[in-house]
C-alpha cells in the first residue's frame, strides 16, 4: 500500500509532461499525422513492463548531449488558444522534442524555455506569451502596423505572430521571404487563428444578440475534451479498497482521485492538440495546394486584362472552375486597379463560354454591372436575334451570368453591356 501511495503522490505532485513527435512537410504530416501522436511519462509499475535502468555515466552523458526544451502552459481546464500555441511551437525545430509543462507554479514555469497563456507576462525577448494581464491590449495591428487585424490577441495569436512565418516555412518548404508565404501567413491568421483569439478573449462577431448558437467551432470542440464534472475520475466511491480504515481509505482515495484527474486532463489535452493540429494542417494544405494556385491564375488574368479588352474591365480564364471572387477583390487593391473589373469570362464543362458579372462585394448579390435588362430570361436563337450576337445560349433572369457558344461571343456580350452602360449610366448595378 505504501508503494501505491508513493506512486500516486508522484502523479499528483509532478508536473504534467506531454511529448509530441516532430514536424515534417505538410503532405507528410497529413498522410501520417505523426506530428500529433502524444505520449506522457508513465511510471513503469503502471505499464506492466520491467523498468530499464540507466547507469549514472550514461545519464550524465545523455544530460550533457541532450537538453530537452520545455514549453510551459497552465494546468486545469484547457482552451483552444494554448493548445494551438503549443502545437505551433512543437512544429519548430527548436521545440520539436520539447516537453509541455502544465502548471501554474512560478518556479516550474521559470524553468521553461517558452511560456504561453500563463504567468502574467508578455515579453517576446524572454519568450513569455500571456495575454491575461490587466495591461495587455495588443492586437496584430498594434504589434505589426502594416497588418489590419485589431482583434485582441490570445496566446495562439501571440505565438503565431512571432513564430508564424518560421512555422509556415518549416511546413511548406517555402522561404520566409517568399511572397507566397506572406500571403499564406495573412490568410491563415484571418481565417483560422483570429477566430481562436476572439473566442478566447470573449469578443463577439457582431453587436446584439445572436440569432442562433454556433457550437461546432474549433474552440468549442476543444472545450468538450476537458474532463466532465461528473466523470468517473470524480467518483471517490469506486476508489476505496477493502480492509482499509476510513482514514487510510480517505487518504488513498484523495491521492487516487487526484491522479485520475491529472491523467484524464492530460489525455484530453493530447486529444485537443491532435485535433487542432490536424485541422490547421488540413487548412494549410488546402490554402497551399488549391487556394494559392487559384490566386496565381487570377493575378495573371488581372495583369493581362487589357489584352482581352482595351477597357481593362474584362478578365479571361482559360480554364473554368477556378474560385476567383475573393482573389479578384484582394488583387484589385494590391495591384491598385483603378477601373473596377466588371466581367469574367471562362469556359464551362461543355466547352461553351460563360460571361459572369463581378459582384459589388463578396457577400452580396448586387453586381457592379449586370448584363442588359432586355436580354434577361431570353435563350438561344431568340437571344441571338435580339442582341445581334451569334451563338447566344442564355442570360439568367437575374442578369448576373450569360452563355455563348464561343469565347468571342461571350466577350461581345460583355462589350455590348459596357457600351450600353457608358451611354446610359442608369443601367449600372442591380
Amino acid at each position: 500500500m505504501w508503494h501505491l501511495r508513493v506512486i500516486l503522490l508522484k502523479l499528483t505532485t509532478n508536473k504534467s509532461l506531454i511529448n509530441v513527435s516532430g514536424p515534417g512537410s505538410v503532405s507528410g504530416l497529413l498522410s501520417s499525422r505523426s506530428n500529433c501522436r502524444c505520449s506522457s511519462s508513465v511510471d513503469a509499475s503502471h505499464t506492466g513492463t520491467k523498468p530499464r535502468y540507466m547507469s549514472s555515466e550514461a545519464k550524465r552523458l545523455r544530460s550533457e548531449n541532450m537538453t530537452v526544451k520545455k514549453i510551459g502552459t497552465h494546468n486545469g481546464t484547457f482552451h483552444c488558444d494554448e493548445v494551438l500555441a503549443c502545437f505551433f511551437l512543437r512544429q519548430l525545430p527548436d521545440y520539436k522534442d520539447a516537453e509541455i509543462i502544465r502548471s501554474r507554479d512560478p518556479a516550474q514555469l521559470a524553468q521553461c524555455d517558452v511560456v504561453v497563456d500563463v504567468g502574467g507576462e508578455f515579453d517576446p525577448k524572454r519568450h513569455r506569451y500571456d495575454h491575461h494581464q490587466r495591461t495587455f491590449s495588443e492586437t496584430f495591428h498594434s504589434l505589426c502596423p502594416e497588418k489590419p487585424w485589431v482583434t485582441k490577441l490570445s496566446s495562439a495569436g501571440l505565438v503565431y505572430l512571432h513564430f508564424g512565418r518560421q512555422l509556415l516555412a518549416q511546413l511548406t518548404q517555402l522561404k520566409e521571404d517568399d511572397r507566397q508565404l506572406e500571403v499564406l501567413y495573412d490568410k491563415l491568421y484571418e481565417n483560422f487563428v483570429e477566430e481562436v483569439d476572439a473566442v478566447d478573449n470573449g469578443i463577439s462577431q457582431c453587436d446584439g444578440e445572436a440569432r442562433y448558437t454556433v457550437s461546432s467551432t474549433l474552440s468549442a470542440r476543444v472545450s468538450y475534451l476537458n474532463p466532465r464534472w461528473n466523470s468517473k475520475s470524480q467518483d471517490t466511491e469506486t476508489l476505496r479498497e477493502g480492509g482499509q480504515t476510513e482514514a487510510e481509505a480517505g487518504h488513498d482515495m484523495t491521492l487516487m482521485k487526484q491522479a485520475a484527474e491529472i491523467r484524464e486532463e492530460m489525455e484530453g489535452f493530447r486529444k485537443a492538440m491532435k485535433m487542432v493540429g490536424e485541422e490547421f494542417l488540413d487548412r494549410l494544405d488546402y490554402y497551399q495546394s488549391s487556394w494559392l494556385p487559384a490566386r496565381v491564375v487570377v493575378e495573371d488574368a488581372v495583369k493581362e486584362r487589357h489584352q482581352v479588352d482595351p477597357s481593362g474591365e474584362v478578365v479571361l480564364f482559360s480554364q473554368g472552375g477556378c474560385p476567383w471572387k475573393e482573389h479578384l477583390f484582394a488583387l484589385e487593391k494590391e495591384l491598385q486597379v483603378e477601373t473596377p473589373i466588371k466581367f469574367v469570362l471562362y469556359p464551362d464543362q461543355n466547352g461553351q463560354w460563360r460571361v459572369q458579372c463581378v459582384p459589388a462585394g463578396l457577400n452580396t448579390f448586387q453586381n457592379r454591372l449586370s448584363l442588359l435588362e432586355e436580354w434577361r430570361g431570353i435563350r438561344d436563337e431568340a437571344l441571338s436575334e435580339l442582341s445581334g450576337i451569334k451563338g447566344c445560349i442564355f442570360v439568367h433572369a437575374a442578369g448576373f451570368i450569360g452563355g455563348n457558344k464561343t469565347q468571342e461571343g461571350a466577350l461581345e456580350m460583355a462589350r455590348r453591356t459596357l457600351q450600353a452602360a457608358a451611354q446610359s449610366p442608369a443601367n449600372g448595378s442591380s
